[in-house]
Parts: structure tokens; C-alpha cells; sequence
């Protein structure tokens, strides 16, 4: 017999079906899958599906209730009590706490407490301190004339979910021999420093205005500049001044191209140039066709100028008046 003569039983094992391998196997093609579907693909793991019906872990009744934060209890039968107690490796003289019973191997670990179980007898008194007993366990313990004493353990509540935990303790900084001599050097120079700060205050310095506020300012000043410059070419004399005071008048209205022409050629535009330049601003009083008789006329007098500028059209109306110093 040689190590190449070794095989199986016959029917020990079977060789795997190997699909998609041609129509004569019988698991060619679509290879056992069928021909349309979910589970016709790669990649589907489809987890307790039913064929429709309710799953069996969806009719299933739930009991209970998993209490996030409970104790994991060590627990201690009476029959593992008894048989440490003929061991001898418990001293029966002093009461018996969680330690001394891991000291004594009777219990493997603490957790978070000890809890007295189980039922039978023991003959020696016991002094026992727990963290919980059976209602049979403690009255064992109290028929061989021991006693059992319970421990309060305070459940912890569970921090409230993205608030960092409290402690009741500062975190301690620490600081290196570097930095505590450099903090000591400035605590120094510090009170060196008090006196002759004392002795002589600073001045406080004047407040800059705001580079924004400066620049909105000085061009809300220019702004009339290119409006002047447009009137000296029908009154070389012009006074800034008064231009100023026709650009403050017509206000942001000349940011839009309505509001900084004038259409002679519309009549609802020279009423507004009729009464609210003439009648409110110059305060003329008369009748309506003679008031509308000076807006043609300025009309006529910027008739080169295809596109009317509002700023000049007032500026003729009131140097037609006479009414500039008015302004």
C-alpha cells in the first residue's frame, strides 16, 4: 500500500454541478437561473423573501424589552457557595464581599455585581455582601443564622446622543518646562510694566473712517461732474452748484435709462415734467397749455440732441425762468 493507492469509498464523494458549460449538460445557457427576473442577475441576495407573502420574522410576536444601559451581573448559586465554604477558602470571620470571593476563586470576575442565586441548604452562617439576592436565597442564608447585606448600585444615565460627556474634574493642562519659562518671563516684564503704564497712559488714537465708506462718500460728491460737464455745452457759465442740486433732485431715477431722458415726443412724460418739475419744484402757477408751451420749448432749444438729458432739460426750464437761485 502506497500514499498514491489512497482514494475514497466509492460515493464518499460526489464532484460539484458545473453550470453554464453548454446545452448538453442540461445547466447550460442561462445555467439554472431561468430566463428573466431579479434573481436571473448577478449580484442579488434577496434576505427572507417569501414570494410576497409576509416574511416569518414580520408575523413573529416581539417580547421584551433590551435594556441599554443594564448590569451584567456575576452570579453566585448556593451550591457553589456551599462548596467553597467545605473548601475552606473563604474566612467565614469577616463578611464576605466581591473580592473576597475572586481573591478565593470562587467567582471568575466582579462585573458589575454579585446577585445571590439558587436554592438547597448550607449549615454555616454567612455574612454576605451583594449586590442583589433571591428572595429562597436570602431566606437560606438566614435559617443557618447568617446574614445578607445589598449593595445600592446607581445606574449611570446615558449621555444624550452629540453632547460630550461630563466629568466633574478640569482637565489638567499640561505645560512644558519651555513654556512655563517663557510664561513666567511675560508675567515679569508684565508687572515691570505696570507702573509706567500707570505713571503714563496712552493716547488713544484718533478712529479712521472706513476706506469703503470714504470712497462712497467721494464718489456720491462726483457724482454731478459728468452732468455739468453736459451743461456747459448750452451754458459755458453754468454754476456746479446748481447742477448739483438738479442731479440730488432727480436722485436714482437717472440710473435708469427712463428716468435719465426726456421724451419730448410723449405726452404723458411732459405732464410729469409739467407738474412735478415746474409746478412742485419751481412752484409756477398758470395754465396747464402755457406751462406746456415752456416744456416745448426747451424741447425745441436741445433739438440736436437725439437722446434729451434730464439734468439739462431742467437746468433750461429754471434759466428760462430765471429761477437758477431758486434751486
Amino acid at each position: 500500500m502506497r500514499l498514491n493507492e489512497l482514494s475514497d469509498n466509492k460515493g464518499a464523494t460526489k464532484a460539484r454541478l458545473r453550470v453554464g458549460r453548454g446545452v448538453g449538460s442540461g445547466k447550460g445557457k442561462t445555467a439554472g437561473r431561468g430566463v428573466k427576473g431579479q434573481k436571473s442577475r448577478s449580484g442579488v441576495t434577496i434576505g427572507g423573501y417569501e414570494g410576497g407573502q409576509m416574511p416569518i420574522f414580520m408575523r413573529l410576536p416581539k417580547r421584551g424589552f433590551n435594556k441599554p444601559n443594564r448590569k451584567k451581573w456575576a452570579e453566585l448559586s448556593i451550591r457553589r457557595l456551599g462548596q467553597a465554604i467545605e473548601a475552606g477558602v473563604l474566612d467565614l470571620k469577616k463578611p464576605v464581599d466581591a473580592e473576597a470571593l475572586v481573591a478565593a476563586g470562587v467567582i471568575r470576575r466582579e462585573l458589575d455585581g454579585v446577585r445571590l442565586i439558587g436554592g438547597g441548604e448550607i449549615s454555616v452562617a454567612v455574612n454576605l455582601t451583594v449586590a442583589g439576592a433571591t428572595a429562597g436565597a436570602t431566606k437560606i442564608i438566614e435559617k443557618a443564622k447568617g446574614s445578607v447585606s445589598i449593595l445600592e448600585v446607581k445606574t449611570a444615565p446615558l449621555p444624550k446622543r452629540g453632547a460630550p460627556e461630563k466629568t466633574d474634574a478640569p482637565k489638567a493642562k499640561t505645560v512644558s518646562k519651555k513654556n512655563a519659562k517663557k510664561a513666567a518671563a511675560k508675567a515679569e516684564a508684565a508687572k515691570e510694566a505696570a507702573p509706567k503704564a500707570k505713571a503714563a497712559p496712552k493716547k488713544a488714537a484718533p478712529k479712521k473712517a472706513a476706506p469703503k465708506k470714504a470712497a462712497a462718500k467721494k464718489e456720491e460728491t462726483a457724482r454731478h461732474i459728468p452732468y455739468w460737464e453736459a451743461v456747459q455745452g448750452y451754458d459755458a457759465k453754468a454754476d456746479e452748484d446748481v447742477v448739483r442740486k438738479i442731479v440730488n433732485y432727480c436722485g436714482i431715477s437717472l440710473n435708469s435709462r427712463d428716468g435719465k431722458f426726456v421724451a419730448c415726443t410723449d405726452e404723458t412724460e411732459r405732464n410729469t415734467v409739467r407738474d412735478g418739475f415746474l409746478k412742485k419744484k419751481l412752484g409756477l402757477k398758470g395754465d396747464d397749455a402755457e406751462l406746456d408751451a415752456k416744456v416745448m420749448a426747451v424741447c425745441e432749444q436741445m433739438k440736436k440732441d437725439r437722446l434729451k438729458n434730464r439734468v439739462i432739460f431742467y437746468y433750461l426750464l429754471a434759466q428760462n425762468e430765471k429761477m437758477l437761485g431758486d434751486l
